[in-house]
């Protein structure tokens, strides 16, 4: 605790010697037992507070590292470091190389160098998350792959900035992991300033909410400028080599709108110190033309932790991200404690083969019905949330797999899906859906929710426990939206029993007539 107290004063040194500005008065750091290391308030700290400054050449990002100015804009995209986190994770594997004489050494020195999250879970661990989206989305398979395809030919072709000796001890697969958790974990989004020339239409929206990567989970960044994709100009902290770097690096981003510009994925120190926790968020970071701030969005007493917000993603993303989950109070129609936010997936293939198991349709006439949605649709599972209501999307696949041939032939030349109306004949699929959806989870839910009351919890490790609240998160959503189904068929049954009795009536009524 003594060492961590040391490595916090030095981080707060290096941050203003770099031109941070912290107000120590009213922000500090403590261990908290529930989520570690983070912000407190020494005092009374009313809205809108500045809590810390960060000049915006002190954040750590493709545009800020000089290293790939140094291999030069073609040869940095030969060895598709443009792309994804590998060429950040390199940057921050190299500063880290040059010691002291890296601007960003004693902000490296002061980031975690062990995680909890799945990627350095044993396999037994991640056992516990079968049935989860977590398994799929680990990605140490695509990593590693990165790794050695990228990072070891582009290390090669420059020996002089990465010395065969130096290798094992800063560019190891071990210490690569590292850096893309800590990017997972602690990056924000961080666009660069618009320019001069819109500063009227930046004014009208100060403060206004940024737009989200296309990560939900990443800390996200309010704006002056929401929408800016200039690069910055100052001539104080950029060389001309650096920023032709960075125009280039933003010219690349406009070939697809649609996806992340890797160069705005960014380390920014201080910032990344704040936990956070669901719906608790008390401050914010605000971007300007030279500098991002930390503000107080509510009155903060003294005592009080202080939480940025990551988006209140669900336990699954919480537990792949930063290695915890949130547990509160969960809203109607669930009951007990949970993450609100938690989601569910259903895969398209397993509701073709409910569709397949109840209703005769050959398997081709099917396929070409797939292949349909994803040309129009562009998704292949369907996202239940707490509410437990049935997605628009999953209704409106059914109905397209159930349609007639005529009906289907309408259809795709019209090359529109069919509205989510819920019909009577889905309802037997889904709940099979659902159904099988649950069994691919290795516990029950009862089983899972006696593994958590707290004469049992105590004997569970730190990695189980946050496996079984994600998938019981996940199990509840199903088995509340599976009710919801068999209630609805519950009162089907019934009118159409009704119907039934009405009609033969009926029938009697007339056969007396006669």
């Amino acid at each position: 605790m003594a060492s961590e107290a040391l490595n916090l004063e030095s981080f707060e040194s290096w941050f203003r010697d770099q031109g941070g500005e912290l107000d120590a008065s009213a922000m500090g750091f403590a261990i908290f037992a529930d989520s570690g290391r983070g912000a407190i308030a020494l005092r009374d700290i009313p809205e809108g507070h500045t809590l810390f400054c960060i000049p915006r050449d002190l954040t750590l990002s493709l545009r800020t590292s000089s290293l790939p100015a140094k291999f030069g804009k073609d040869v940095w995209k030969h060895h598709e470091l443009h792309n994804g986190w590998a060429g950040l994770m390199l940057c921050m594997m190299w500063e880290e190389s040059l010691g002291a004489s890296s601007k960003w050494s004693g902000y490296l020195s002061s980031l975690p160098t062990a995680f909890t999250t799945p990627m350095f879970w044993t396999e037994e661990d991640i056992q516990e998350l079968k049935g989860t989206a977590v398994v799929g989305k680990i990605g140490r398979d695509d990593a590693e792959r990165d790794y050695h395809q990228k990072l070891i030919p582009a290390m090669k072709s420059r020996p002089d900035l990465f010395p065969e000796e130096l290798i094992p001890q800063y560019y190891s697969l071990e210490r690569y992991h590292m850096m893309g958790s800590r990017i997972l974990s602690r990056s924000f989004h961080v666009e660069p300033w618009k320019g001069e020339e819109d500063h009227e239409d930046e004014e009208e929206h100060s403060h206004a909410d940024a737009p989200q990567s296309d990560d939900p989970n990443r800390m996200d960044v309010d704006s002056e400028n929401p929408t800016g994709d200039a690069v910055e100009e100052n001539a104080e902290s950029q060389n001309d080599e650096t920023s032709q770097l960075e125009l280039a690096l933003d010219e690349d981003s406009d070939e697809d709108e649609d996806v992340e510009n890797p160069a705005d994925v960014a380390m920014v120190p201080m910032a990344d110190m704040l936990n956070a926790r669901f719906e608790s968020e008390n401050a914010k970071l605000f971007y300007e033309e030279r500098h991002l701030k930390m503000v107080t969005t509510k009155h903060i007493k003294a005592g009080e932790q202080i939480w940025n917000t990551y988006g209140d993603p669900p336990n699954s993303d919480l537990l792949r991200r930063y290695g915890h989950v949130d547990v509160v109070s969960l809203p109607p129609p669930l009951a007990g404690e949970g993450n609100p936010a938690d989601v569910v997936e259903v895969r398209a293939d397993l509701v073709v083969s409910s569709v397949r198991k109840i209703r005769k349709t050959a398997a081709g006439d099917i396929q070409s019905r797939v292949d349909f949605w994803l040309e129009e649709a562009d998704d292949d599972t369907f996202i239940l949330t707490t509410d437990c209501e049935l997605p628009e999307e999953l209704i409106s696949f059914l109905r397209l797999l159930f349609l007639s041939k005529d009906e289907w032939n309408k259809t795709k030349s019209k090359g529109k899906l069919p509205k989510a109306k819920m019909e009577p004949e889905l309802l037997p699929v889904i709940a099979d859906v659902l159904k099988q959806r649950l069994a691919e989870y290795p516990t029950s839910i009862e089983e899972d929710e006696r593994l958590l009351a707290p004469e049992h919890a105590q004997d569970l490790s730190f990695n189980k426990r946050n496996a079984v609240v994600v998938r019981l998160g996940e199990k509840r959503i199903l088995r509340g939206a599976l009710h919801k189904v068999e209630a609805l068929l519950g009162s089907q049954k019934g009118k159409d029993k009704k119907r039934a009795r009405e009609n033969e009536a009926d029938g009697r009524g007339k056969k007396a007539k006669r």
